[in-house]
């Protein structure tokens, strides 16, 4: 598939597995990692922590975030802070939340001064069923962004900030994470099909280093009739 390293696993709790596994590796090696938010990698960020309990060396950040209180049900840092954060022996040496009780815009610019020059070495990110990735959706203005790291984005619900695609591409590794029957549509587009601004999760890439996306079968389904030409 384009510029992406495909791991397919047996079933959601082998794919939870896999990428539970990069994420303990980096914060092994203090790493500067971005994490994902939606249900799909609560999983992973508990097998994480039990593989890997100490992230003193690590760098937290997150490649999106609502705009609520931090411990709002809603909240990413909220589900990353339950499945990962308190299941740790030794808390990494900064978490750098997205301040999403702040409001869009300050939260946006708060978010961006703290990135500074940062540069991720692994961004953990979920796909959507429209494609969608982090908080950049189908068609969004955001997706022209090319200078700015984190954006305010008008969202049905709820006000996001969101990484955008400067940042995101300029990470070492990216890891995408993807299980169920209902992301095999999303899957196909992402992986296998030319990019566009209608499957944003098509658009990212890494410019300096791997991009890998980990399925269990059910969502890397379509990928496999792609390849027996079904």
């Amino acid at each position: 598939m384009r510029d992406v390293r495909l791991v397919v696993a047996d079933d959601a709790e082998a794919a939870a597995r896999a990428a539970a596994e990069c994420l303990a590796e980096a914060a092994g090696a203090g790493c500067e990692i971005a994490l994902s938010g939606g249900s799909t990698p609560r999983r992973a960020y508990e097998l994480a922590a039990g593989r890997q309990a100490d992230w003193s060396r690590a760098g937290l950040w997150w490649g999106d975030e609502r705009c609520v209180p931090p411990d709002d049900p809603r909240s990413n840092f909220r589900l990353a802070r339950e499945a990962l954060l308190d299941r740790l022996v030794r808390a990494p040496r900064a978490v750098h939340r997205i301040e999403g009780e702040q409001g869009a815009e300050e939260a946006a610019r708060r978010y961006e001064l703290a990135l500074g020059g940062i540069g991720f070495d692994l961004v953990l990110l979920g796909i959507g069923d429209d494609g969608h990735t982090a908080s950049l959706f189908p068609g969004s203005a955001a997706l022209d962004e090319r200078r700015r790291l984190a954006l305010p984005v008008a969202a049905a619900g709820v006000d996001r900030v969101t990484l955008t695609l400067p940042a995101l591409l300029g990470a070492a590794q990216i890891v995408f994470l993807a299980v169920g029957t209902g992301k095999a549509k999303a899957v196909r587009r992402a992986f296998a099909e030319a990019p566009t601004r209608e499957v944003p999760a098509s658009l990212v890439r890494s410019e300096r280093g791997e991009t890998v996306a980990i399925l269990d079968r059910a969502a890397a389904a379509e990928l496999d009739r792609i390849r027996s030409g079904t």
